[in-house]
């Protein structure tokens, strides 16, 4: 199922979700102008890799084969993306489900939490397979928090969904909770799948990362969001 938009309005312009998008759409171009030995040198410098957080040498730079300065690859990691599919599904469940999130809790909270949930996605993926050496990129673990923030304040928005059957493509409304619960069902089913992979050394999806950032979201939103006062007494469905 692909989400294509909500039936949720925003009271102000989603100028940090916009912005997201902007500078993730910008990285992207940018990283098409190196070729591939270049390409590959970039991930390995600013991608997360379990392997260098976890075991490398902190006396040594990443340029030296050391981990000095790899602290800083959860925040550049969410920038970079693998190709036109990767970055382009991710913007758009961005824009579809980032808007109302930053609506509800305040530009500066948003960008803190779209952060933490990023760097919860980071430390899954890692501690999942603490000798991968393959290297993790893309903004879908901060995403996917963003996901959990909009399932809390959200269940009911209504989310027009295009679903592939065989040849066919159909347009259904389907409730954010339904939505939002079946696609985090998928990211468990599919990481369970692939622990043999990633026992083998493999690389693929970060299906953890998913999951990471999901339950950082669920946590984070707990933590940030403010209620109307005149809504006090209202609690998350």
């Amino acid at each position: 199922m692909i989400p294509i938009r909500d039936h949720n309005h925003t009271r102000r312009t989603p100028i940090v979700t916009w912005g997201l998008i902007v500078i993730n759409v910008i990285v992207f171009g940018w990283s098409l102008a190196f070729d591939a030995p270049e390409a590959e040198t970039l991930v390995m410098r600013f991608g997360v890799i379990p392997d260098v957080m976890v075991h490398g040498d902190w006396g040594l730079s990443r340029s030296e084969g050391g981990a000095l300065g790899s602290l800083v690859t959860p925040f550049t990691s969410m920038f970079l993306h693998g190709g036109l599919l990767h970055v382009g599904s991710n913007m758009l469940f961005l824009h579809v489900f980032g808007d109302n999130v930053e609506d509800v809790l305040g530009r500066g909270r948003f960008l803190v939490f779209y952060a933490l949930c990023g760097l919860g996605a980071a430390a899954a993926q890692v501690l999942v397979d603490t000798s991968s050496m393959v290297p993790m990129i893309g903004a879908s673990g901060a995403i996917s928090g963003v996901l959990a923030g909009y399932l809390m304040l959200f269940p009911h928005a209504r989310i027009v969904t295009l679903v592939p059957i065989f040849i066919f493509i159909r347009f259904i409304e389907v409730p954010a909770g339904i939505f939002i619960v079946l696609w985090f069902v998928l990211q468990l089913v599919l990481g369970y799948l692939s622990l043999g992979i990633l026992a083998e050394g493999g690389g693929g999806v970060a299906w953890f990362a998913h999951i990471g950032g999901f339950l950082a979201g669920l946590v984070c939103i707990r933590l940030f969001y403010r209620k109307p006062k005149a809504s006090r007494r209202r609690s998350f469905r």
